[in-house]
């Protein structure tokens, strides 16, 4: 396993960019995997996208229910109608913390690191840092809002 380099800034080309879905869960895709979980627990993150580690793909690892949880080509495909408002920060951008407006409740469609069909809905915290790493995945990022 390894640390890999967190990109950092609001005008880096690979956080801006919509992320390509992954085809397959390779050997590597798992690897990727591992070296982002040690990644994200180093930085003390909630989350971290595959663009902030310089890779265009559609995967993210969220804190859900407690745990650091891989998602592959995940697909917010619901959004319920309470929002809230809370202050965010990101890893890629240090220092930086904005509030934002979210749903508070979501359903997210992914694959898992087996390759299976997963559906989840989600609340509260859980439901925010989904959307969060979900929009690293379109190009968004906190500042935007």
């Amino acid at each position: 396993m390894a640390l890999l380099p967190i990109v950092t800034g609001s005008t880096s080309p690979v956080l801006r960019a919509p992320t390509e879905r992954i085809p397959k869960v390779t050997k590597e895709v798992k690897k990727l995997i591992k070296d982002m979980q040690e990644t994200v627990r180093d930085a003390n993150g909630l989350g971290l996208a595959a663009p902030q580690i310089d890779r265009s793909l559609r995967l993210c690892l969220v804190m859900m229910n407690g745990k650091i949880t891989p998602l592959i080509n995940p697909d917010i495909t619901w959004k319920g109608e309470e929002v809230d408002t809370a202050e965010e920060g990101c890893l890629s951008l240090p220092g930086v913390y904005k509030k934002v407006d979210r749903p508070v409740q979501i359903k997210v469609q992914y694959l898992d690191e087996s390759g299976k069909e997963q559906e989840r809905i989600l609340k509260g915290m859980d439901a925010r840092v989904v959307q969060h790493e979900v929009d690293h995945l379109e190009g968004v990022l906190i500042v935007d809002y």
